[in-house]
C-alpha cells in the first residue's frame, strides 16, 4: 500500500534541541575495560535506535557527515514525532521524515497499525548513512542474480491483489514471509527501534549475541573450531569469531540461499564490534552477496549502552496475524468470484 504523508508543524523547523551528541570516533584516552582473560568487556545491552538512513540521501551526496546544527534538528524532530505517537516510523523514515517536512507513515492506520507506542526513543549519530562503502553511501548495483531475484518478487508481490505490497504470497502459511511465520527476522537483525537491542555476553571460549528480535541466541566460537561442510545451509549461517586487537571480529558463512533477507543470503558476512566508550560500540558489517551486489558493501552503526534488561520476544504465542491474513485472503478471493458470477449472469 502506498505510504501516506503529513505535515511536521511548521515551528519545528525552527527550533533546535541544546544537546550534546556524540561523533563516531572513540573517546580520547578511553582505556577499554577488559574481562579476566585480558579482552575487551563488550558484555551488557546495546540498542540500535540510530536515526542514520541506510543508504544515503541524494540532498548529502558527498556528504559523509551531519553539522552540529542538522544533528540539533534531528533530535528535535525525532523528539516531537515520538511525543505525538501517531504512526509508527519504523528504521529511516524518522530521517526521511525530518529532512523532508513531511511525516512518512508506514502504513493505513485505518487497518490497525503500529503506533510510535511500540517503538523505541531514538538515538541521532553524525554520519549522513550507515553505508559506508562505497563511498557514495549507497548499495551496489544489483547482480544479474539480483536482479532477476527482484523481479520475481515484484512479480510475486503484484500476482494477489491481497498481497498488497509485500514480498510473499497469500496461497497458504509457507508462501508467508519468515518474520510473519516467526521463523526468523535475519541476523543480524539491524533495523533500528524497533525490538533492536542485542544482549553480549561473553567467556574465555565464546561469544554469545541474544538478539531481541525474535529472541534469537547466537553462539559463537572464539577459537579453531571446524567449520560446517559447505553443504550445510542455515537460516542464521555459521559464525567463528577472533579478536583483532579491541576489535572483536565475527564472520558467518553458509547461510540458505531460502533467506528472505539480503545480508543473509550473503557468501561472507564479516562483523566488527569496537568498544568506543561507556555508552557507545561501534558496529561494521562488511557483507558479500554476489547473488544479489555486484560488489561487497559495508555498513556501520552506533549502539548505545541501556541499562535496561531484554525481554522476550514471544512471536508464536502471539501471531494471530498470520492466519487472520490468509483468512482475509480468501474472503477476498471469494468477493472476487461472486462479482464475476455476478457480471457473467447479466
Amino acid at each position: 500500500m502506498k505510504a501516506t504523508v503529513s505535515r511536521i508543524p511548521y515551528f519545528i523547523l525552527c527550533l533546535f534541541a541544546f544537546v550534546t551528541v556524540g561523533a563516531v570516533c572513540a573517546q580520547s584516552g578511553y582505556q577499554v575495560p577488559r574481562t579476566l582473560d585480558g579482552h575487551p568487556d563488550l558484555q551488557g545491552v546495546w540498542g540500535n535506535n540510530s536515526t542514520t538512513p541506510v543508504e544515503r540521501l541524494d540532498i548529502f551526496e558527498g556528504r559523509e557527515f551531519l553539522t552540529a546544527e542538522e544533528m540539533q534538528f534531528l533530535v528535535q524532530t525525532a523528539g516531537q514525532i515520538q511525543a505525538e505517537g501517531e504512526d509508527a516510523l519504523f528504521g529511516d523514515r524518522v530521517f526521511a521524515s525530518a529532512v523532508s517536512g513531511e511525516i512518512q507513515t508506514s502504513n493505513d492506520p485505518a487497518t490497525g497499525n503500529y503506533g510510535q507506542f511500540w517503538l523505541a526513543e531514538r538515538s541521532v549519530h553524525n554520519r549522513t548513512s550507515q553505508i559506508i562503502d562505497p563511498l557514495n553511501g549507497k548499495y551496489p548495483p544489483l547482480s544479474e542474480a539480483g536482479i532477476a531475484r527482484k523481479a520475481k518478487m515484484d512479480l510475486l508481490r503484484n500476482q494477489n491483489p491481497a498481497n498488497g505490497e509485500r514480498f510473499e504470497t497469500l496461497d497458504s502459511y509457507a508462501t508467508l514471509s519468515m518474520d510473519d511465520r516467526c521463523i526468523s527476522d535475519g541476523v543480524p537483525y539491524l533495523t533500528s527501534g524497533y525490538n533492536s537491542y542485542w544482549q553480549i555476553v561473553q567467556s574465555r571460549n565464546y561469544v554469545v549475541i541474544v538478539q531481541e528480535m525474535f529472541h534469537t541466541a547466537r553462539v559463537i566460537p572464539l577459537f579453531d573450531f571446524p567449520p560446517l561442510s559447505e553443504s550445510i545451509e542455515l537460516w542464521h549461517g555459521d559464525s567463528r569469531g577472533h579478536w583483532g586487537g579491541d576489535t572483536l571480529v565475527v564472520e558467518t558463512r553458509n547461510f540458505s540461499d531460502k533467506s528472505d533477507y539480503s545480508h543473509n543470503r550473503a557468501e561472507l558476512n564479516v562483523e566488527r564490534f569496537t568498544r568506543l566508550d561507556d555508552k557507545r560500540l561501534r558496529y561494521q558489517l562488511t557483507s558479500n552477496d554476489p547473488g544479489t551486489y555486484t560488489a561487497p558493501y559495508t555498513r556501520e552503526i552506533i549502539f548505545d549502552y541501556t541499562d535496561g534488561e531484554i525481554y522476550e520476544f514471544a512471536c508464536h504465542e502471539g501471531n494471530y496475524a498470520l492466519p487472520n491474513m490468509l483468512r482475509g485472503a480468501r474472503e477476498k478471493e471469494r468477493r472476487e468470484r461472486e462479482r464475476q458470477a455476478s457480471s457473467e449472469g447479466k
